[in-house]
């Protein structure tokens, strides 16, 4: 006979949809759990991404073919108080936006953004350097001496570090939102990773754009108080000046009185 009229099953329609949307949501799971390490996210799961919100979108618009009552939003999304649909596509939702992924990609979010792609293959060949002169470095019997690799790696290095350095600047100066500090979690997991094997790994210098900015201030600040004791020096002995004027014409005004007493 079949339950009663107040405990209906999904319409076929509503039924696709919501298998559409858990296929979709495993898939992104997926991506984003084979992808965490190290960070691939914004440019391997993109299109899991993409296919989640549409999917999500054709639920809050759908309509089913019976009466109001089944409308597959309403059935699929709002009739419960868990709300399993809703709560997933927030989480990937805020874990996408946290990400900062949309400044790594197209407006469109169709692909990588320009810069990004020059930055990915400044880092991949300084990875490509590193590998290439750590091979080189094989015969020598001290671990600890990566010369080869500070030297030959350098001016790759350099222009990587220099361009994460600008992509960071125009970031700040173009976003008004609490993300707007951060680039995509891509661009900085693999600036962090070349950054730790540079500096840690291979002891190598960093190069440092600002250097003639820092030694011009320092040596500013080191110079004010100089500064400070001589214009106290000078203003002193003026005042000592000012204050001996006086007595001198005082004495030459006795002398010419004594003059005049005794002529």
């Amino acid at each position: 006979a079949g339950l009663p009229g107040d405990l209906p099953e999904l319409e076929p329609e509503c039924r696709n949809l919501l298998a559409a949307f858990a296929e979709d949501s495993a898939a992104l799971t997926g991506c984003l759990g084979r992808r965490a390490r190290p960070v691939r996210l914004c440019q391997g799961c993109q299109g899991h991404y993409r296919r989640l919100l549409a999917q999500y979108g054709s639920i809050a618009h759908a309509v089913g073919n019976s009466s109001e009552s089944h409308n597959c939003a309403k059935s699929i999304l709002t009739s419960d108080r868990l709300q399993i649909v809703v709560t997933l596509a927030e989480f990937f939702n805020e874990t996408w936006e946290a990400a900062n992924c949309a400044n790594c990609l197209k407006n469109n979010s169709e692909g990588l953004s320009n810069s990004t792609e020059e930055f990915l293959d400044l880092f991949n060949k300084s990875l490509t350097c590193f590998e290439h002169n750590l091979q080189g470095q094989a015969i020598d019997l001290s671990p600890n001496n990566y010369t080869e690799v500070c030297k030959n790696c350098n001016e790759t290095y350099t222009k990587l570090n220099d361009l994460y350095n600008h992509l960071q600047r125009m970031n700040r100066q173009g976003g008004e939102s609490a993300h707007s500090a951060h680039l995509c979690i891509d661009v900085e997991d693999a600036m962090n990773i070349t950054r730790k094997l540079w500096s840690r790994t291979f002891n190598c210098s960093l190069p440092c754009s600002d250097t003639v900015p820092v030694i011009a201030v320092s040596s500013f600040i080191l110079f004010l108080p100089i500064v400070f004791y001589l214009s106290s020096f000078l203003h002193s002995k003026q005042k000592k000046r000012i204050l001996i004027l006086p007595k001198r014409i005082q004495s030459n005004a006795s002398l010419v009185n004594i003059q005049e007493k005794y002529s």
